[in-house]
């Protein structure tokens, strides 16, 4: 009978101290996102869709993202900034604008000299597609939606819903 109420009192004190190191584990893991928001999300890199974790500053708009790539090496990115409103002040970017900026198509020049557009599923090859001036213009369906973009070789790109961007237009 001694033993028994002896082995009760061990596995009581197990399971207290399992209590504690989960409890504090989840004081730590929320302490070190004070001020922001982390969450995982579901996003399209490379033509993939792919799970990261995202943590939002909610303070100056700016944010880290983590994801694994297809070779299971973990990729870290960051970005975010700030806007201005229509009377010229500054403000930080809101979770809305930071996850439209993480949506945008993307441009990659790879080192075989090729360059890619990736827009959610779509992998789109546009080495080929440059002009004598550099430039290069893509128009991106997805289902509803089109996107027109000119991008400039190794210059930066812009898009729009209704046109494509004229490229004196930016950079």
């Amino acid at each position: 009978m001694v033993k028994l109420r002896k082995q009760q009192k061990m596995k009581l004190a197990a399971a207290a101290i399992a209590v504690c190191v989960i409890v504090g584990g989840t004081g730590t893991a929320y302490a070190a996102n004070v001020g922001g928001i982390q969450r995982t999300i579901q996003l399209w890199m490379h033509g993939d869709q792919t799970s990261a974790t995202l943590d939002l500053n909610t303070d100056d708009g700016s944010y880290s993202l983590e994801y694994k790539d297809t070779d299971g090496n973990t990729v870290t990115q960051g970005g975010g900034g700030v806007a201005f409103d229509a009377d010229g002040n500054e403000r930080p970017l809101t979770e809305d604008e930071i996850m439209e900026e993480l949506n945008a198509p993307d441009v990659e020049y790879l080192d075989d000299d090729s360059v890619w557009v990736y827009y959610k599923n779509q992998k789109i090859e546009i080495t080929d597609k440059f002009d004598k001036d550099n430039v290069c213009y893509v128009k991106i369906e997805n289902g509803d939606e089109t996107i027109y973009m000119t991008v400039k070789y190794q210059n930066g790109y812009s898009t729009s819903p209704d046109k494509y961007p004229d490229p004196r237009s930016f950079n």
